[in-house]
């Protein structure tokens, strides 16, 4: 399992938007400069990342594609490499979902995107939830990485 993420500064990180409208929306919530930190937060290895925010039939599409999911999912983590210390990957937020699913939960969209971000760029370092004790060890770190950013823990209950 990896180590536990240091921030670095020799992270590339692209941000796209599959629509000016989504991007417009997006940035009233978080700035592109919060979504670096946030990735920087998470992540200890130098490389590429791009984060991608996209539309619900996109993100169905996507999920369908490589998960065999008929319908749109938050976020989808493509890592295409992760060595000792370099790092590439591409990490999908459906935009709607996100939203969606922090008012379901009672929770800011900021909130939940951060920790959607933080989520994503465990993943693309290779941690996973599959099994109990993975689930537990990313959770962890998720709630410690997140309380630095000065958001509260997300598996609590609003």
């Amino acid at each position: 399992m990896p180590s536990q993420p240091k921030p670095s500064s020799k992270l590339a990180i692209e941000i796209q938007c599959a629509s000016p409208a989504l991007e417009k929306s997006l940035h009233t919530i978080a700035s592109p400069l919060l979504l670096k930190k946030w990735v920087k937060a998470a992540t200890h290895h130098h490389g590429s990342l791009t984060l991608r925010f996209v539309n619900a039939v996109e993100g169905k599409k996507l999920n369908r594609a490589f998960r065999n999911k008929d319908a749109p999912t938050n976020v989808l983590t493509f890592p295409y490499e992760l060595g000792k210390q370099a790092l590439c990957a591409d990490i999908v937020f459906c935009w709607p979902v996100v939203q969606k699913e922090a008012r379901a939960q009672g929770k800011t969209v900021k909130a939940h995107l951060a920790h959607l971000v933080i989520h994503g760029c465990l993943h693309a370092q290779g941690y996973d939830h599959e099994v109990d004790r993975e689930a537990q060890k990313m959770e962890s770190l998720e709630i410690k990485l997140l309380k630095k950013l000065g958001i509260s823990n997300p598996y609590l209950a609003p």
